[in-house]
């Protein structure tokens, strides 16, 4: 039966493991934790191909419990019902070690149901996820559980596995194959931290191969071209790029900020790209440069008409020029404040004089009394407009930048302050 090169060269033991070496380096706690053979309830977070899977197999085959799977995506209810009614026979004499694979995926009353069996110890439970298990684990397992953070493995070390892949793959061969310089380090590279991408990677050219005597750097090339995206408009990696465009443009780092933009834009999601532009014209730049919000509108208005790949024009200039903008959030503090009263329920009645002119006459004791501030020299004239309750009340304060200081000094001159 065909078995896929990443399954079979599954490392053995965690000198084996590549990357990881916050957590499975020399000193690191997870070593140190698995060697002591006393195993907690854990929780592995990162990026598939990380070796989540790996490192709980190996802590498996370290214990004398028995090993259960399961994967969150197809399991149920029954299949979590199957391994509690195997506790305290013969089958499981050590208790069950269960590996639950994407546990995101299992809803509250499916994680709960195996609560009592991890309170009590019958069941050790590792659970790996590709989201973050803050969000999508329920504190109750969380507080029972220690969370260890795999991350992206670095080129260096996934070419170590490309280079292992590669000779087990041409001792199946009578003449190995020749491999064109750079070819080993273009997949290590571009399989974007996921060791398993890299390796099927070299058993798909070593099959595109079989009537060759080596592998060209074009086909590798051609192989790992999107492998390096990781993208999931549901995910976390979906956010945090968002998050980085965001925070790129508010940093004033006009090339962060066009990194994220491709990666946005390579991975397709034109409108999340649109919607985080547009919000940092008012954010960020804001009152700096209130001319931004309309030119920043009109790029991401042609880039929606225009489409992929052409949006990326129009976006580039918007993200260039947000990033090189003067910068002001006085209005997100004005409105956050203000809202922050609303919210709070300080809101007060409207002052009579900026009531509705249908109250006119209606049994009030006085008129409304409005001042129209045209009339008035420098269209302005003193009056109340905040409710008693929030009378004095400051919101907004006026930024350093020179356009928000030339109103300060104009109303100033005005109000005669």
């Amino acid at each position: 039966m065909y078995k896929p090169l990443a399954d079979e060269i599954r490392p053995a033991s965690l000198d084996d493991v590549v990357g990881q070496r916050h957590i499975l380096g020399p000193n690191g706690m997870l070593r140190r934790i698995v060697e002591s053979g006393q195993i907690p309830n854990m929780i592995f977070y990162g990026p598939s191909g990380t070796g989540k899977t790996t490192v709980a197999r190996i802590i498996a085959e370290r214990t004398n419990r028995t090993l259960r799977k399961l994967n969150a995506t197809t399991a149920g209810i029954a299949d979590v019902k199957r391994i509690i009614d195997e506790l305290d026979t013969f089958l499981t004499p050590g208790g069950v070690l269960l590996y639950l694979d994407e546990i995101q995926y299992f809803n509250k009353k499916q994680q709960q149901s195996l609560l009592e069996f991890i309170e009590d110890g019958r069941i050790t439970l590792i659970a790996s996820t590709t989201e973050n298990p803050y969000f999508y684990v329920f504190n109750a397992i969380l507080s029972r559980s220690t969370v260890f953070e795999f991350k992206p493995v670095s080129p260096d070390d996934a070419e170590r596995a490309v280079r292992r892949a590669v000779e087990i793959m041409n001792a199946r061969r009578e003449t190995p194959l020749t491999l064109e310089e750079g070819v080993t380090a273009r997949l290590a590279s571009g399989c974007g931290g996921d060791v398993r991408k890299a390796i099927n990677a070299v058993e798909l050219l070593f099959t595109a191969a079989w009537d060759r005597e080596g592998i060209s750097l074009e086909d590798a090339e051609t192989i790992s071209q999107r492998s390096a995206m990781r993208y999931d408009r549901e995910g976390d990696d979906h956010f945090d790029i968002l998050s980085a465009l965001m925070k790129s443009l508010r940093g004033s780092d006009p090339d962060a900020a066009l990194h994220y933009l491709a990666r946005l834009l390579e991975a397709g999601d034109l409108i999340g790209a649109c919607r985080r532009i547009l919000c940092s014209a008012s954010e960020d730049v804001g009152l700096a440069w209130p001319q931004a919000a309309p030119i920043v509108k009109a790029c991401v208005d042609s880039a929606m008409q225009l489409g992929l790949p052409e949006a990326k024009l129009p976006l580039a200039e918007a993200v260039i020029l947000l990033a090189t903008a003067p910068k002001s959030n006085t209005g997100v503090m004005a409105i956050d404040r203000a809202w922050g009263d609303v919210k709070a329920g300080r809101t007060g009645s409207i002052p009579r004089e900026l009531q509705n002119v249908h109250a006119d006459g209606t049994g009030f004791e006085r008129e409304q009394g409005y001042k129209y501030p045209h009339d008035f020299p420098g269209h302005w004239v003193k009056q109340q407009y905040l409710p008693d309750a929030l009378r004095g009340a400051k919101y907004y304060e006026f930024g350093d930048n020179k356009t928000e200081q030339a109103a300060k000094a104009y109303w100033e001159r005005i109000k005669n302050e």
